[in-house]
């Protein structure tokens, strides 16, 4: 018997490993020292021998603590994902896969990214403008020693301690500012489609140093534009110089070849076109993802060039798809060969919109009213238009997709999804995410009893969900919301009474776990996500002679104890009998079941395994 496997997840005490670095060591390992130190030279000479040119020369934003922020893209959630279950149980919720989550951001944009990764088709965000007087500060309570990051983040002891001690004291600089950003735009980054594209609110404080920032994460090649909006009507303040009624919002695309934006409709003819990338940048190697076979009328045709080179698509895989669904692409065959054409219906434009946003989209105060309208006077400043994020969102195509703001402040973004599907029938989904930033003592926030942004929020979207339906009485599409939360992990580590070291030979079997059945519930949820099931999946509960296992997306979880001889024959004999019953992985809590219960379920698992073929089935145990 193979001995079995073991994980720790979110382990600290472990370097993280950047997945971009794990791929060149994939592919490129002798590019590497016996330390496992990256070679750049060694690198640039292999690229140079196969043609690829190479610059040492070039340009870059540096701020202090750009190597903290690198660092923080990577380290593991300090976190675990806790469901509201009573909330998402109302029906209203209970089939919702919208998603409402409290906590620090970053912190839930590294669990996501497991189920979520190239799953969103666009991000709004409108993060802290850095004002002096909006709040923003950083301050940061993960503990590093000087030591520590200076080992972990690859610089000198003095950067580090500088590092700390701005992390430490709440600044508001511009360093701090960038420090903020950067890993979660970074997250973001992996969590967006091909074809995806991210908005991001700013004004002049940050604006030049967010566009160098996003440079820097998107690839500058993926700018797609800076719109103006106008924010505010009039003349603002007292100000002597220029009154600033103007706000801006930063437009990038994960990947600008894939990207296609809604158009003005006007009245013009129907045209054809090749779908084939034809002149500038047609080649497969210019963008590779874009090379992929499209099956028509029983004929799989490929973008090969008159040449005969590999060449590219136009559009991306998930946009080929949605075309073939529509009858918008055409098989036509030319000298023995087969080239697709894209039809363009009647009266649809080519023409572009503008940067400098529609006035019709509205300004804060609109967003005011809004608020107003759903007696939500004066809880929230500056809240954004509906119609700004109804347009952004409009403007990113798709009807059937998923949207994602991390500063969700007041709620818009959800409101501006619920209120567009209302009124064209699409059934975009959202996930919005909230710090739970008190309110001031004194704002009329806390005097409604909003003690929170999150509580603004959450208010927000379940008044404009039921104004929505008064407004559309016919409309059947969701409008409801699921709750989750962060939750501190030390609570779970104290219970397990285990520093969850991953190096022990033996993960122990400790009989005096505290861990409820509502920890228990969020380790669950944790789990699974990490796994790659995103929140609003449905979990299956499984009988296994009275113990209760969970199954969900292929993985069958063993979490509570009581796991025992009559238990592994319950789950052989289901494994045998029950044809929908097919996990390919089954996860235990280590700390809940005895060591020789382990060894016998992996070696139950493994002869069934072999018996019936199943090289894809395995048992891991987790702490």
């Amino acid at each position: 018997m193979t001995e079995l496997t073991r994980e720790t997840l979110f382990n600290h005490s472990m370097q993280p490993e950047n997945e971009r670095l794990a791929l060149l060591k994939q592919h490129f390992p002798n590019c590497f020292d016996k330390h496992g130190a990256f070679l750049p030279d060694k690198m640039a000479e292999i690229l140079h021998s196969d043609g690829i040119q190479t610059k040492k020369e070039g340009y870059s934003l540096n701020w202090l603590g750009k190597s903290y922020a690198k660092l923080l893209k990577d380290t593991p959630p300090e976190t675990l994902l806790a469901e509201d279950t009573e909330h998402n149980r109302q029906p209203e919720n209970a089939n919702s896969e919208n998603l409402l989550i409290k906590g620090d951001n970053l912190e839930v944009l590294k669990h996501l990214k497991h189920a979520y990764k190239n799953q969103v088709k666009m991000i709004y965000i409108d993060p802290p403008y850095n004002t002096g007087s909006d709040g923003f500060v950083y301050q940061d309570d993960r503990k590093f020693t000087p030591e520590q990051l200076a080992e972990l983040g690859g610089m000198d002891l003095d950067e580090a301690e500088r590092i700390l001690a701005f992390t430490a004291k709440k600044s508001n600089s511009h360093s701090a500012w960038l420090t903020f950003m950067y890993p979660r735009l970074y997250v973001a980054r992996e969590l967006l489609r091909e074809d995806g594209v991210i908005f991001i609110s700013i004004d002049d404080n940050e604006q030049a140093q967010l566009k160098l920032l996003c440079d820097d994460v998107f690839g500058e090649e993926n700018f797609v534009t800076n719109f103006i909006w106008k924010s505010k009507l009039g003349k603002i303040g007292t100000t002597r110089t220029i009154s600033t009624t103007h706000e801006y919002i930063l437009c990038y695309s994960k990947n600008l070849l894939s990207l296609e934006f809604q158009m003005i409709t006007t009245n013009q003819e129907g045209r054809r076109e090749n779908l084939r990338q034809w002149g500038q940048a047609d080649r497969r190697e210019d963008r590779p993802s874009m090379y992929y076979p499209i099956e028509i009328n029983g004929v799989s045709v490929l973008p090969i060039k008159d040449d005969g080179s590999d060449g590219r698509w136009r559009v991306g895989q998930e946009t080929a798809k949605e075309l073939l669904e529509t009858g918008q692409l055409e098989l036509i065959s030319r000298n023995g060969n087969y080239q697709i054409y894209r039809n363009f219906p009647e009266h649809q434009s080519i023409t572009s919109y503008e940067s400098i946003i529609s006035e019709e989209v509205g300004t804060t105060a609109n967003g005011a009213r809004t608020l107003n309208s759903l007696e939500l006077n004066r809880v929230f400043d500056y809240s954004k238009s509906v119609d700004l994020i109804k347009f952004f969102i409009y403007l990113s195509k798709q009807e059937n997709s998923l949207i994602l703001d991390f500063f969700a402040g007041s709620g818009t973004t959800a409101h501006a999804v619920m209120q567009l599907n209302a009124e064209d029938g699409g059934h975009r989904r959202y996930i919005c995410v909230q710090l739970p930033e008190e309110t001031d003592k004194n704002s009329e926030a806390f005097k409604a009893g909003y003690k929170t942004i999150f509580d603004i929020a959450k208010a927000r979207i379940e008044k404009a969900a039921a104004k929505i339906h008064a407004e559309h009485p016919d409309y059947s599409g969701d409008l409801g919301f699921k709750l989750f939360e962060t939750v501190p992990l030390l609570a779970f580590q104290a219970a397990l009474k285990t520093d969850f070291d991953p190096i022990q030979a033996n993960l122990p079997y400790i009989t005096d776990t505290t861990l409820s059945d509502e920890q228990l519930h969020t380790l669950l949820t944790t789990w699974r996500v990490y796994d790659g099931s995103r929140l609003p999946e449905k979990v299956q509960a499984i009988d296994l002679a009275g113990y209760t296992a969970y199954y969900c997306r292929n993985h069958l979880y063993l979490l509570a104890s009581g796991f025992y001889s009559e238990c592994v024959k319950a789950l052989i004999e289901k494994l045998d009998n029950d044809k929908d019953f097919v996990p390919e992985r089954i996860v235990l809590l280590s700390a809940n079941i005895e060591s020789a219960m382990q060894k016998e379920l992996k070696q139950a698992v493994e002869t069934y395994a072999n018996k019936k073929g199943l090289n894809n089935l395995s048992v891991l145990a987790r702490m």
